[in-house]
């Protein structure tokens, strides 16, 4: 995959994506990320980006012009393009899947009050959000997005069975997790995780992803609930018992 990574402040980039599982996967080539900043693509001489809003109202917003250019100078007419915008679409499992089977990706990082109107009317751009609340600039969210659809493609995760893991029971917030030692201040490992019986195993991790996601997330148990098919007789039990709890 090929993404082209569009903002004002590309150190902000540098190390997040060059590092871990991120900076792994463009070591093996599954993965090829460029930086471009928008400044150079300004004709201005001050290498400005930003003017106040016709109409007035607080803040700066990004003029077409440099982003128009930094579009054109990646090739963004023959790519999938993304705006990372609190106006978008909740990114959610369903597109990071979709987006994962992208060739060619360009992400836009909008800054200060947005960017220019003309600029998603002039180009076929999806505006894409990571949750209801602001941040400083596309940036952050554009670091969420490469990283979550990045983990899907085939190779990037060092255990290729850890995507496949945590799809098995999709939509269920994740199940404890416990490493060595077996005890520790008091605290000990739960039996059923050290007697070597996988199916008991798989069927605690999936009753403490019931449970957790009862309490934490309703509306996904409530949706897993209403598509759950196929499940074991064993797994039905469980959830007939995690549904009788108070």
């Amino acid at each position: 995959m090929n993404i082209d990574i569009l903002t004002l402040f590309p150190e902000m980039f540098e190390s997040t994506l060059g590092a871990s599982m991120i900076g792994r996967a463009q070591e093996n080539g599954i993965l090829d990320i460029t930086l471009t900043n928008i400044r150079d693509y300004t004709l201005d001489k001050h290498n400005k980006t930003d003017e106040y809003p016709f109409g007035g109202g607080p803040g700066m917003v990004m003029m077409p012009e440099p982003v128009f250019r930094s579009l054109r100078a990646v090739g963004a007419e023959n790519k999938k393009i993304i705006y990372m915008s609190p106006k978008g679409r909740i990114l959610d499992q369903a597109k990071i899947e979709e987006l994962s089977r992208v060739e060619d990706m360009v992400i836009l990082c909008g800054h200060y009050e947005g960017i220019d109107q003309r600029i998603l009317d002039g180009w076929d751009i999806e505006e894409i959000s990571i949750g209801d609340y602001i941040l400083t600039g596309g940036e952050p969210a554009a670091i969420v997005l490469v990283d979550t659809v990045a983990r899907m493609l085939p190779g990037v995760l060092g255990d290729s069975d850890g995507v496949m893991e945590e799809s098995i029971y999709s939509g269920l917030l994740e199940y404890p997790q416990y490493t060595k030692p077996r005890e520790y201040e008091g605290m000990a490992v739960p039996e059923v995780l050290l007697n070597g019986n996988h199916e008991l195993i798989r069927l605690w991790n999936f009753e403490q992803a019931l449970i957790i996601t009862k309490e934490r997330r309703p509306d996904l148990y409530e949706a897993f609930l209403a598509k759950a098919g196929g499940l074991s007789k064993a797994e039905k039990k469980i959830v007939e018992k995690v549904q009788s709890l108070v």
